[in-house]
């Protein structure tokens, strides 16, 4: 899991990934869209007269059965993988998207493209339309780190994010015969019935004059102590560590330190405390137009900066974050970079609402590392770029 994950954010200019969200969180304007129910396990599609008078193609995408999740040894934490596929007969752009989580449990959802060359692997692993379990990320079973790259996020949801629609003037390329993967993080914490979730994709023709848009992701490594005066056998890092590894298995923890090792940290012992701080080269020639944060329970703010601690630093993102309501921000116009410019990602947590939240408070007490699982953290900056120029 650990290599798929490096190979991804190798491709987007970064080292290190995350199993969220967001992907592009969304922000919502009026809109009317149209869709129509399709059978099971196929898309249904119609044209719709939506965002600014733009004739649209509307896809409704779902698994082709209900899916009962179940917890991973020693957790309450299900990532399952779904392969959808939304007959696109032509090259186009995914200009909107809206998923439909149908159930309180469901974490994250995150929407993978599989390119055409990849679909007879993608059917094979798909098991008869039953999907597959896909931790942290959603590579298709012996997909090739090499191959990781051909597989993109397309789009995704957390809770809050509304509709998402792109960013004025750009669209998500998906090429025709694509197929796409549904991943879905379940939190058994919340529940644990039959569940199948939709996800609308709202496309205009490839030939339509948008700007092709792309998501680099770019991470920080929580090392968050337990608070002052609370005790227990996983407030020692190395104890929580191992019990992640029992939970997910122990690429999960060579993750933990693969990230911590890259953000230049001792990987033995790390600094702990309640935020975290990680700078990357952006990697790659672009425009910096969508900034999204993702972080689990107790995360409480993010900080983007570009070129941090320079006399042309310039604060991209500063903001409040909550689980509950998380979203896109557009920025007022696009900022450009090139690949060696620095972009620093910064959290904030509050350690006390591990013993204050409903969801959480029931839980041991733990030193909280980078996890799969929702009563895990983490600290993802999704960043959504255009070409230059």
């Amino acid at each position: 899991m650990a290599r798929h994950r490096v190979s991804r954010l190798l491709a987007t200019g970064v080292m290190a990934m995350a199993g969220v969200a967001g992907v592009a969180y969304g922000l919502s304007t009026p809109a009317t869209v149209a869709v129509k129910t399709a059978p099971p396990g196929t898309a249904a599609h119609t044209t719709a007269l939506v965002m600014d008078g733009q004739h649209v193609h509307t896809y409704l995408l779902e698994g082709s059965r209900p899916y009962t999740p179940h917890a991973a040894p020693h957790s309450y934490d299900d990532y399952h993988c779904t392969l959808l596929n939304p007959h696109i007969t032509k090259s186009s752009y995914i200009v909107a998207t809206n998923f439909l989580p149908e159930s309180v449990e469901v974490h994250h959802s995150i929407l993978f493209l599989v390119p055409p060359n990849m679909a007879a692997a993608a059917e094979k692993a798909n098991s008869v339309g039953k999907g597959w379990t896909c931790f942290g990320e959603s590579p298709i079973p012996g997909l090739s780190a090499e191959d990781i790259s051909a597989t993109p996020w397309l789009a995704g949801w957390a809770p809050g994010a509304p509709e998402n629609i792109e960013p004025a003037g750009t669209g998500m390329p998906i090429a025709a015969g694509s197929l796409v993967i549904m991943q879905i993080h379940y939190n058994l914490l919340l529940g644990d019935k039959p569940v199948r979730s939709k996800m609308q994709l709202m496309t205009v023709p490839g030939t339509t004059n948008l700007k092709p848009l792309s998501i680099s992701l770019y991470v920080a490594p929580p090392d968050i102590p337990c608070p002052a005066g609370v005790h227990g056998p996983l407030c020692n890092r190395a104890a929580s560590l191992k019990f992640t590894g029992e939970e997910f298995g122990q690429s999960q923890v060579n993750f933990v330190n693969l990230i911590e090792w890259a953000c230049g940290r001792n990987v033995s012992d790390p600094p702990g405390g309640d935020t975290t701080t990680c700078t990357w080269p952006v990697g790659k020639y672009g425009n910096i137009v969508r900034l999204a944060a993702h972080e689990h329970l107790l995360g409480i703010r993010m900080k983007i900066v570009l070129n941090p601690g320079t006399s042309h630093a310039q604060t991209l993102l500063d903001a409040p974050y909550n689980f509950h309501d998380q979203h896109g921000y557009n920025l007022a116009k696009p900022v450009p970079v090139t690949p060696s410019d620095k972009l620093s990602v910064t959290c904030t947590y509050n350690p006390k609402l591990r013993q204050e939240l409903p969801l959480l408070r029931d839980l041991p007490p733990q030193y909280i590392t980078w996890g799969d699982g929702s009563a895990d953290e983490m600290c993802l900056a999704i960043v959504l770029m255009t070409p230059p120029g």
